[in-house]
């Protein structure tokens, strides 16, 4: 049975446990195990995890039959006004295909919707297959972005759109 939870700043935990899984087997094919780990310290530390809560970004975590499996993080008003920004979507690659990563981005777009925001939009590494698992969902390119995030790595993303 699938379950989508709200987290709280008290569980935020569960994020970072679960990113420390989930990233070194999503991204070995495109990144090298040592910018995964800097961008896991880097983006996934509790306390960073925690104050992201607590100014106003919003956390769910998707189970399978009762055991954490995934992650969302999304923030409300991001870039701009009327705009919901996912951070964060994540399933343990050993459930890939089962549905928790579209029931994740459902939520997405039912918070977007419950807030009256106009669109959806997320960064996705443009070497990830997750791209494909986007447009699927309706999600469009509308730009390439390379962000230097410092010790000489560099994110080469999509930023994708969603218009609701």
């Amino acid at each position: 049975m699938l379950t989508i939870s709200q987290l709280t700043k008290d569980d935020i935990i569960i994020v970072h446990q679960l990113a420390k899984t989930i990233w070194p087997e999503a991204f070995k094919d495109i990144l090298k195990p040592d910018q995964i780990e800097y961008m896991l310290d880097w983006m996934y530390d509790v306390n960073t995890l925690t104050e992201q809560v607590q100014t106003g970004h919003l956390f769910y975590m998707v189970t399978l039959d009762g055991v954490p499996k995934g992650f969302l993080g999304v923030e409300p008003n991001f870039p701009d006004v009327g705009t919901l920004r996912i951070h964060k979507i994540y399933v343990d690659t050993n459930v890939h295909g089962k549905g928790l990563g579209k029931a994740l981005l459902g939520k997405a777009i039912e918070i977007g919707k419950e807030l009256d925001v106009a669109t959806v939009n997320l960064n996705v590494n443009r070497f990830n297959k997750a791209v494909d698992f986007y447009k699927a969902q309706g999600f469009q390119i509308v730009k390439e972005e390379n962000i230097d995030i410092g010790r000489g790595y560099l994110m080469e993303d999509y930023v994708m759109v969603l218009e609701l």
